[in-house]
């Protein structure tokens, strides 16, 4: 089973900028389009942006222009880019398959992104 490991989180002030990473074990990664999550504390897990195997990517309206998804298949890693930064995106962010895919990998444990002065 594929493991996940997300780092990159941090305190931040706003409009402030900070890139998350994730890791995955094993190849089959580079198979799949996968996703960033985030579940900010009382809130559902919400989808924030996807790549697919072929590079190309999607985002919620929240983070249309401020965030950046990008992959490197050789190192088995997703990025997040996030860039001016509110309020409003702290959250434990999370990567996975992206919705519809036919495998879920195992959940990280996500990495906290908290955006305060």
């Amino acid at each position: 089973q594929v493991q996940l490991v997300e780092s990159g989180g941090g305190l931040v002030q706003p409009g402030g900028s900070l890139r998350l990473s994730c890791v995955a074990s094993g190849n089959i990664f580079r198979t799949y389009a996968m996703g960033w999550y985030r579940q900010a504390p009382g809130k559902q897990r919400e989808l924030v942006a996807t790549i697919t195997s072929g590079f190309n990517t999607n985002y919620a309206d929240s983070v249309k222009g401020r965030f950046t998804i990008s992959r490197d298949n050789a190192k088995n890693t997703v990025y997040l880019r996030m860039n001016s930064l509110n309020s409003e995106d702290t959250a434990v962010y999370y990567c996975n398959t992206a919705p519809g895919a036919k495998l879920v990998f195992v959940w990280g444990l996500g990495t906290q992104v908290t955006v305060s002065s």
